[in-house]
């Protein structure tokens, strides 16, 4: 495991959380799940049945001392899970609806973080990007003043020097493809929150365009310009600047010839928010390919409650890192 992930992984086990498992009979997640465990970070909760789960760990070599379960695959479990949700004073979903609902492990998952049964949840090695984030938004919600859930990556970049060394931050690289202005404002914010409780940076936050302060004019800079102006109306605290070209934000030479007002981001911004999908998606890959980046996350944000969606891919170290990160989140 990298330096990076080994500190989060440290920040993680000094404030332990429960963190829910929904697919629990995946071989990665188990092991994943007992390396929370070993590292100290937490406890699993896993979600289905005891008995196959265990008898899966067993057969895989894998310890499953210090494991939580909740079966979803019991109908008085459900049963206790509705009458908590009843409990709980919410009137979103009927008894009946709990009960039918969470026969589904994401959902039984998303149900005990709106519950705070757990204080996260880790799913995306069995179940889709979209399934994640549907059931979230359904059971768990969106942050005030968020429009729309984003991701954030961070990047490790060999031979870049910004204000947080070799790293930045970039949203929204996975997840809302044409944002508008309520979204693109949401994910500065987000983006912003983020960094500060992960990472400790001080956000800057750039909004990225292909011109910088009126350089050229088109419908989607004005999309921009609105998103900038929403974020300073919902969130002043927040450094926010836009529209920027990429080097205008990160290079301060560069942003010293084409901004000619004072800003607290151009040349020296840490967050970096594309327009579209499109262009953080293309953007990510560029950075990782041509400039040798590692890249962390994505990091699920702008809900309620933290929610961590793995890349089907991931190799366990990948995953315990994402894991210790959405612990780090949760603790904050």
């Amino acid at each position: 495991m990298n330096e990076f992930l080994q500190s989060m992984v440290e920040r993680a086990a000094q404030a332990p959380k429960r963190v829910c498992f929904p697919e629990s009979y995946n071989v990665d997640i188990i092991t994943c799940a007992a390396a929370v465990v070993e590292c100290g970070m937490g406890t699993p909760v896993m979600i289905g049945s005891k008995e196959q789960i265990e008898q899966l760990a067993q057969e895989s070599g894998v310890s499953t001392v210090g494991f939580d379960y909740f079966d979803n695959t019991s109908d008085d479990q459900r049963e206790s899970l509705a009458v908590m949700y009843e409990e709980s004073g919410k009137t979103d979903y009927s008894h009946k609806a709990v009960v039918r609902k969470s026969k589904d492990p994401v959902n039984c998952g998303m149900f005990l973080l709106s519950l705070g049964k757990v204080d996260c949840v880790a799913a995306g090695k069995d179940y889709s990007t979209g399934d994640v984030v549907f059931s979230a938004m359904s059971f768990v919600g969106l942050a005030d003043g968020i429009e729309s859930p984003s991701s954030l990556g961070i990047a490790d970049i060999p031979g870049f020097e910004g204000p947080q060394s070799s790293m930045l931050a970039l949203a929204d690289c996975a997840i809302t493809a044409q944002p508008d202005a309520s979204d693109l404002a949401g994910i500065a914010i987000a983006s912003a929150d983020t960094v500060r409780n992960l990472m400790g940076w001080e956000p800057r936050v750039a909004l990225l365009a292909f011109s910088t302060k009126g350089s050229a004019e088109h419908e989607t800079i004005d999309v921009i310009r609105q998103a900038k102006e929403r974020v300073h109306e919902l969130r002043p605290d927040i450094a926010c600047d836009g529209e920027l070209q990429f080097d205008a934000a990160i290079i301060p030479a560069v942003a010293a010839h084409k901004v000619k007002h004072d800003s607290p981001v151009a040349g020296k911004a840490n967050v970096l928010v594309f327009p579209n999908l499109h262009a953080g998606n293309i953007g990510v890959k560029m950075v990782q390919i041509f400039g040798h980046a590692n890249a962390y996350g994505p990091v699920l944000q702008g809900f309620k409650l933290p929610v961590c969606d793995f890349s089907r891919s991931a190799p366990v170290e990948e995953m315990l890192g994402n894991v210790a990160m959405l612990i780090v989140r949760a603790g904050e």
